[in-house]
């Protein structure tokens, strides 16, 4: 046999050798992923009915189930998790941790889906969904009036439960009962009973969280810090938040409610709101006005005129109390809002929920299990505070201005009360005292496409541009459960605590930096992160 011919044939082995190596693709994310669940102790059995890849029919369905902005929904530009975790116990959660680091891919923690910037479901780098809508066991204390509240269960869940236990308890949350409750209070939380008991978080005795060890920690395990921080400060920025323990808060057998609207053409409406941000702050703390603020279309009366733009002004209240103690309230300290005694309804708390959520005078309380929530809409949201009353003449160019643009509208939310009573460090939440009433300016559309879109963005942003000489300023403060990504993206780079200041003090002001220690101490290499998340001290390790 020839020297040529051995050589010939020693390369054509070794090739074929070459070439069978390379067919052999490396294991994908998903086997990864599944293989450390395994390993970590969740049998494949549970594995298959709570990991689902992108291949699997219910993908989709599970994924668009809590997407609660039309922007994001179904959309070709958005991006879909690469895994959906769905876990049914606790100790899921804590395997899926550990095995998403083991990935090195990004965690998205997701529970009710009302982020307004969809950042719990979308995502610029691959990542893995935690879907917490299993996790929401509800149990309640009446002797000692607490309860233990899983994150994945809605607010709506939470008061229908507490009803069914007591009608003369409550709690101090949202008036979204679609809402869930890891979001809604780890953001801070507020609701109608805001200036009798101050924020949701204010009412929370205990937590328990994963942390990025896969450890599930209560209060006394994690720290004061850690629960300082998960109270206020945006949970998914810590880890993953299971459950809170809550304090349930007393409330009559009777409130009141009303719903008044009024319109510019009224000469005394703009003075009353001019005379709402006078008292709606230091009226009786039993009493929460909100004041929404809308630009409208009238029709015109006459057959061939033409159609007109307005200013609805719409007052919500809740009072805990009876309606005859209510007007001589308001006949007192706020005359010129013209209630009177038609205006009031006297219900039961539940009932007083069910009106909040927009429902009507006949609806039960088992509406509130409803998890499905208002037909999906297009839209953006940003916020404001107050320090000081508006002149008049600033309504009115305001006013001018929202007719102008057409569709964007304000939601002015008092303040006062216990809120003042609170130090700015007891929480995260730091806008309390000196704050007169918060804003949130919202604008919904129907329509499809990129020139919807743009228009109404352009809208909310000429508005909130035009408000500046209104609100506070440096900071210009802002309400991270009003999620604005207007106002600072962090990417994760070199510069990211330099970028989460920008936003950070405006959600947090002083307290972002105890956060980034927080953050630092428990969560050194920035695994739970996401587009406006608590940055960390130290140098992170690159993570794509």
């Amino acid at each position: 046999m020839s020297p040529s011919f051995l050589f010939f044939l020693f390369f054509l082995l070794k090739f074929n050798s070459l070439s069978s190596h390379a067919s052999s693709p490396p294991p994908s994310v998903y086997d990864t992923f599944v293989n450390c669940l395994t390993k970590n102790s969740i049998p494949q059995s549970e594995i298959s009915k709570i990991v689902y890849s992108p291949n699997d029919l219910s993908f989709n369905s599970i994924l668009q189930a809590y997407i609660r902005n039309g922007r994001f929904f179904n959309s070709s530009t958005t991006s879909k998790p690469v895994i959906i975790v769905t876990p049914t116990v606790e100790s899921q959660v804590s395997r899926v941790v550990i095995c998403t680091e083991q990935t090195n891919l990004q965690l998205k923690i997701r529970s009710g889906g009302h982020d307004y910037e969809g950042i719990s479901y979308i995502s610029d780098v691959p990542f893995i969904m935690l879907d917490m809508f299993n996790l929401r066991s509800i149990s309640i204390d009446t002797n000692d009036k607490t309860a233990w509240v899983q994150t994945g269960a809605i607010l709506g869940e939470l008061y229908y439960n507490i009803w069914k236990k007591s009608e003369v308890l409550g709690f101090p949350a949202g008036v979204c009962p679609t809402v869930c409750v890891g979001g809604h209070v780890s953001g801070g939380g507020y609701g109608n009973m805001l200036r009798k008991f101050g924020l949701t978080v204010d009412n929370v005795l205990d937590a328990r969280l994963a942390d990025v060890n896969g450890r599930i920690l209560d209060r006394k395990s994690m720290g004061e810090d850690l629960f300082w921080a998960i109270k206020g400060g945006g949970g998914a920025s810590f880890g993953v938040i299971l459950a809170f323990q809550i304090q349930l808060v007393t409330v009559p057998q009777t409130v009141t409610y009303f719903r008044v609207e009024r319109f510019i053409e009224d000469n005394t409406t703009t003075d009353a709101v001019v005379q709402w941000q006078n008292v709606a702050s230091k009226i009786d703390n039993d009493l929460y006005m909100r004041l929404l603020i809308q630009p409208i279309t009238v029709k015109a009366k006459a057959k061939g005129a033409k159609s007109t733009k307005s200013i609805r002004a719409t007052f919500i209240a809740l009072f805990l109390g009876d309606s005859n103690r209510l007007m001589s309230i308001i006949s007192k300290e706020f005359p010129l809002l013209g209630l009177t005694k038609q205006d009031c309804l006297e219900m039961s708390w539940i009932d007083s929920v069910l009106q909040w959520a927009n429902f009507d005078n006949t609806t039960k309380p088992e509406a509130l299990l409803n998890r499905k929530g208002d037909p999906l809409n297009y839209l953006k949201r940003k916020s404001d505070y107050v320090q000081t009353p508006i002149p008049k003449n600033g309504l009115e160019s305001i006013f001018e201005k929202m007719i102008s643009l057409g569709k964007a509208g304000m939601v002015f939310n008092p303040y006062g009360g216990r809120m003042g009573e609170i130090a700015e460090g007891e929480t995260p939440f730091p806008h309390r005292s000196g704050i007169l009433f918060k804003i949130q300016y919202s604008v919904n559309w129907h329509e499809e496409g990129l020139t919807a879109e743009k228009d109404n963005l352009s809208q909310i942003r000429d508005l909130y541009s035009f408000m500046t000489p209104y609100v506070s300023k440096n900071p210009r403060q802002a309400y991270l459960n009003y999620r604005d990504l207007d106002i600072g993206i962090n990417d994760q780079g070199p510069q990211s605590l330099e970028k989460g200041r920008v936003y950070g003090t405006k959600y947090f002001k002083n307290n972002f930096d105890r956060l980034v220690k927080v953050k630092s101490m428990v969560d050194p290499q920035n695994f739970f992160r996401n587009e406006q998340s608590i940055p960390t001290l130290r140098k992170q390790r690159k993570m794509f």
